[in-house]
Parts: C-alpha cells; sequence; structure tokens
C-alpha cells in the first residue's frame, strides 16, 4: 500500500523541504530518509515499502550473484513504481558484473560500500548516466571521491550497526558537512529520532540514513525472535567485537551482545595460545578467527538463532520500541522533527 503523505508533516513543511530539498531531488523522493543496506534484510519487501512510504529504499547486495541481484531487483520493481536503490560491496569478485546487472534494470542510484571504490567501478556507473553514492569515512577521502565524480556521499559513524568505523556520528558531521558542498551528503550512524535527522539537516546535510529503526518493520522478514531482542535491547546492548590481539586483527562489528559474542573472545584466546605453542601459524590462526562468524548473521536474523548468530544493530537500538509498520515509522520521523521545529519557533 502506497502511503499519502500528509500535509502537516515532511513534504509541504516549509522548513523541511528548505532543508532537504537538495536530497530529496537527487534521490527522487517525498523525504530524504535513505534505509540502511542491511544484508539478509534491506530485500524486496522492505526496500519497496520504504520508497511506497516516500522515503527511499536500498536494496542489500551482500554476496549476492548478478543472477540473484537480477531477480531481486525485479521482484522489488514489481511492489514499487517509487525511486529506490542498490548497495554493492566494492570487495566483491563480481562487482563489475554486479554494476552491469543494476545498469541493465536501469536502477537509479548505485551504493558503492565496503571500501574504496576502484575508478573503473564509478566510470562505468557514471558513463550510464546513473547516480553513485558512496561512503566517506573522513574529509581527505571524501575530498577525493568527490574529485573522482561521486554525485553523493554518506558519512556514517561508529554508532551503526554492521561493520563500523573508529569515528562518531556528530564528529564525522562537523569534519566533513562545512567543508564538502559540491554534493549532497547524507549522514549515517545512531539516528533513530526525527529530532536527530533534523540537527544534521542544520548542520548542512543533505539528508539521513537510518537501517536499525527499521529492522521491527511489519514489512521487514526478520525473524520473530530477532525483532523481540532488538526491542527489548538498550543502546548499550549495541557492543563492538574485541580484538585481543593486534597481530590477529578483527572487523570492528557492533551488534547485540549474547552468547556468541563470548564464545567469539574465547576462540581468539584459543587461536593464540594454539599459534604461539606452534600448532598453526599465523596465516591459518587468522583465518580460523575471520571464518568464527561465517553465516552468523542469517542464522540470528532469518533463522532466529539469537544465541549463536550474529544480533548486527546500531546503538539506535534503544530507540525501536515496537513493531510498527514501514509508514508509521516513517510518519513518526517526521512528526519528531516537525514538532522540535515548531517548539524553537522555526516554522
Amino acid at each position: 500500500m502506497v502511503w499519502t503523505p500528509l500535509n502537516s508533516m515532511g513534504k509541504g513543511n516549509s522548513y523541511l523541504d528548505r532543508y532537504w530539498q537538495r536530497g530529496c531531488e537527487f534521490l527522487g523522493v517525498d523525504y530524504s530518509i535513505l534505509g540502511g543496506a542491511m544484508t539478509w534484510l534491506s530485500e524486496r519487501h522492505l526496500v519497496a515499502a520504504m520508497s511506497n512510504a516516500g522515503a527511499f529504499g536500498v536494496v542489500a547486495s551482500g554476496s549476492m550473484s548478478p543472477d540473484q541481484l537480477s531477480e531481486e531487483i525485479r521482484e522489488t520493481l514489481t511492489r514499487t513504481d517509487r525511486s529506490f536503490g542498490v548497495n554493492l560491496i566494492t570487495m566483491h569478485p563480481e562487482l563489475m558484473a554486479l554494476i552491469d546487472t543494476c545498469l541493465d534494470h536501469k536502477v537509479s542510484h548505485i551504493v558503492l560500500a565496503g571500501g574504496i571504490p576502484p575508478a573503473r567501478a564509478i566510470s562505468r556507473i557514471k558513463d550510464a548516466k546513473t547516480k553513485v553514492l558512496c561512503f566517506a569515512p573522513n574529509l581527505s577521502l571524501g575530498r577525493k571521491l568527490v574529485s573522482r565524480g561521486v554525485d553523493a556521499l554518506i558519512i556514517e559513524g561508529m554508532e551503526a550497526g554492521g561493520h563500523a568505523g573508529p569515528v562518531s556520528t556528530s564528529v564525522l558531521a562537523q569534519e566533513i558537512l562545512p567543508n564538502i558542498r559540491d554534493v549532497p551528503v547524507f549522514v549515517a550512524g545512531g539516528i533513530g529520532r526525527g529530532e536527530a535527522i533534523l540537527s544534521y539537516l542544520e548542520m548542512g546535510a543533505s539528508g539521513c540514513q537510518l537501517g536499525t529503526r527499521f529492522v521491527c518493520a511489519t514489512e521487514s522478514i526478520a525473524h520473530p525472535r530477532f525483532k523481540e531482542a532488538f526491542i527489548k535491547a538498550s543502546a548499550r546492548d549495541a557492543v563492538l567485537s574485541i580484538q585481543l590481539d593486534p597481530k590477529f586483527p578483527v572487523i570492528p562489528v557492533r551488534a547485540l551482545a549474547n552468547q556468541a559474542t563470548a564464545r567469539f573472545i574465547e576462540t581468539q584466546r584459543s587461536v593464540i595460545e594454539k599459534f604461539r605453542s606452534g600448532k598453526v601459524d599465523q596465516k591459518d590462526a587468522q583465518l580460523e578467527i575471520e571464518h568464527f562468524w561465517a553465516g552468523a548473521l542469517r542464522r540470528a536474523a532469518i533463522d532466529g538463532d539469537i544465541e549463536s548468530g550474529s544480533m548486527m544493530a546500531g546503538q539506535s537500538v534503544g530507540m525501536v520500541s515496537r513493531e510498527q509498520s514501514t509508514c508509521e515509522i516513517i510518519q513518526e520521523l517526521l512528526e519528531q522533527a516537525v514538532t522540535a521545529s515548531k517548539a524553537r519557533n522555526l516554522i
């Protein structure tokens, strides 16, 4: 069902319109709110629901093959005629083929994530007159990406769920928003309420990206136990993975602490001891640590194994209080933003 925007919310509100007009026009939406690309969950149902509600849904391609992605895009197109994007992981071995799949389906926006995108990937997307967005972890890289022709940037702070950087959202926003004006910049990480969206718009953002807030959307295919864990969790429950030894680096991932979190620490300790005693070499030890989480996100999010799976969640999880439709979530965010602006006599 397509939600008809209310005149008292967001669109038609002069204050919000003024601040996120650039983002809305760039994305082709009523509300400059992007869906965070959550592997397994940001699929046809949730993506279409976000776009139909006036926001911007983003398909998370994850480790999909080109054929799998093609099917996901086709299914999404049957559910919405509104604008949506596709998130591609730059380290995917078939990145260029995945880009071509998006272009074949005339996807309007492609988000390149998970590392510095190769120049040929940006060029391929730009040559097809498709919009390309990239993540900028700092000002220097942001400027470099803009010089390479990227159409928009996303800055994501360490409060975000999943793979997280070392800098908070508020610091990144202060570092980047005043200094990059050439392209739209969207802010992500730990955002769960409309007041925060309003504050980043006032700082110069063209919009915001939210993921965790939509895990418990009615349209989300997350397992009921996964949703229940989110509803019960507080911000402090979403923690970064711990690295015991710098010789064996662990990519920081923010997730709800569970039994697997404790077992991961013990696994690291055991593997490191085996390495020090000469039972395994460093390469095999590193692989054993890295393989611990293989398939763990699907086990939790889709299969409902919330104890041994990976419960990736941002710190905004504490603002998830119940299951709601995507339309209701977006309407709530808009109401909060409008109320905040009214309280300050801004409209």
